[in-house]
């Protein structure tokens, strides 16, 4: 922790922003990069991220492992991994592909998955023990930092690199504007790493997880409830250019998208201190479902209606990323203290609804006919609206009755 022992929460906002730069907007921009730059296809890519999630089924937790036994040398070991991080993303944007472009898609990814979730992993855990000194809406006001800087940080990420199109090489720009974000983040970061004293148990923190009723259901809830945001984050662009007809509108509704999610965080926040966490995130869902059933009824030249799509939906993302996390991180403070190995769970649940959405939706809209920046099928654009918009409205009913179903702290 900093030298008078209070955690700075401002740190914890740009360290979260540097992280969520490098998850959701990496599945928003990179299968559309490597189609249009080197003509792969999108099975292919598809094919490639459901592989690296499965590397991650037993990387994942091994990492959350790593993370809890490092714990006291966790400044260097973090250290280490922000500067993977950084090369990986220069690698995957920047560099020339030295290899087949669909090998250095994955080599490049696999250095940028792994350093993304140790990262993930080591910072939520961290967030768990520094949330301890803020008194008992610890965990509730470390999330609204930590979610309102994550958000900022997707938000950067996501319309950068149309921003920057002007530019002679964007994606080289932005990747080159990430490493420096991480150098500011490790900054910021200084003097929080250090380990905090905590109970010992002879039990695997695997198995005081995965044996706590409560955690379980968590996780679970998260695979679902997370899967709608994989869903629509692998869909928009091609939702923005194919279906609304809107080329060069997708950075603009992503920025709104993200800046919704990140006013709302703050919001989020407040509601869940006076109203409970939980109905707090069940009325989220709520408004996430309108949204999406909104889109649904979209078309061509829609693009107005499309942007109070992305206002509810971005809101109802901001509950999701601030006070599940929240919910589950109280949880880990309870029953496993050092958290590391229960987030690289959470990690691990989190990661494999964007293999989910890779590996069934890019081949099956493939299948309809359906090809970037061209003229598309009826029935290939059919296809993307029902994926886009109707099955993130059927995982959202299968979330609300998952928490609804759950016994938490605030329901009394």
């Amino acid at each position: 922790m900093a030298a008078d022992g209070a955690p700075r929460l401002p740190g914890f906002a740009v360290f979260a922003a540097m992280i969520s730069a490098a998850g959701l907007p990496i599945y928003i921009h990179a299968p559309k990069f490597y189609v249009d730059s080197y003509g792969v296809s999108l099975t292919a890519l598809g094919a490639v991220l459901f592989v690296l999630r499965l590397l991650d089924f037993g990387q994942d937790p091994l990492l959350g492992w790593l993370s809890e036994r490092t714990r006291r040398a966790r400044a260097a070991m973090v250290a280490g991994a922000v500067v993977l991080l950084a090369g990986s993303m220069i690698g995957l944007f920047a560099v020339t592909p030295p290899v087949a472009p669909l090998l250095w898609f994955g080599l490049t990814l696999t250095g940028l998955f792994s350093a993304f979730s140790f990262l993930t992993i080591s910072f939520y855990a961290q967030g768990v023990q520094a949330a301890d000194q803020l008194g008992a809406k610890g965990h509730i006001r470390l999330a609204g930092w930590r979610e309102t800087g994550a958000l900022l940080g997707v938000c950067v990420a996501a319309v950068a690199p149309t921003v920057l199109m002007g530019a002679a090489a964007p994606f080289t720009a932005f990747a080159l504007g990430f490493a420096i974000l991480c150098l500011g983040a490790l900054w910021a970061m200084r003097g929080q790493w250090s380990a905090v004293s905590v109970p010992q148990s002879d039990q695997s923190g695997f198995a005081i997880v995965l044996r706590d009723p409560v955690a379980r259901r968590l996780l679970i809830l998260a695979l679902v409830n997370a899967t709608p945001v994989a869903v629509s984050s692998t869909l928009f662009l091609f939702f923005v250019e194919s279906r609304l007809q809107a080329p060069g509108m997708e950075g603009p509704l992503l920025l709104l998208f993200f800046l919704a999610a990140a006013a709302s965080a703050p919001v989020w926040g407040k509601a869940a201190a006076r109203f409970g966490a939980k109905r707090s995130l069940l009325f989220g869902m709520v408004l996430s479902i309108l949204a999406f059933a909104g889109a649904a009824t979209l078309g061509a030249g829609d693009t107005v209606l499309f942007a109070l799509v992305c206002l509810g939906s971005g809101a109802a993302l901001g509950a999701d990323l601030t006070l599940l996390p929240a919910i589950f991180a109280r949880r880990m403070a309870q029953i496993a203290p050092t958290a590391a190995e229960g987030f690289g769970l959470w990690s691990l649940v989190s990661k494999f609804t964007l293999a989910f959405a890779a590996v069934a939706l890019l081949p099956l809209l493939e299948t309809t006919g359906f090809t970037t920046g061209a003229d598309n099928p009826p029935q290939a654009l059919q296809m993307l609206t029902i994926l886009y918009a109707l099955v993130p409205c059927a995982l959202k009913l299968v979330a609300i009755a998952l928490l609804a179903a759950t016994r938490l702290e605030d329901d009394d």
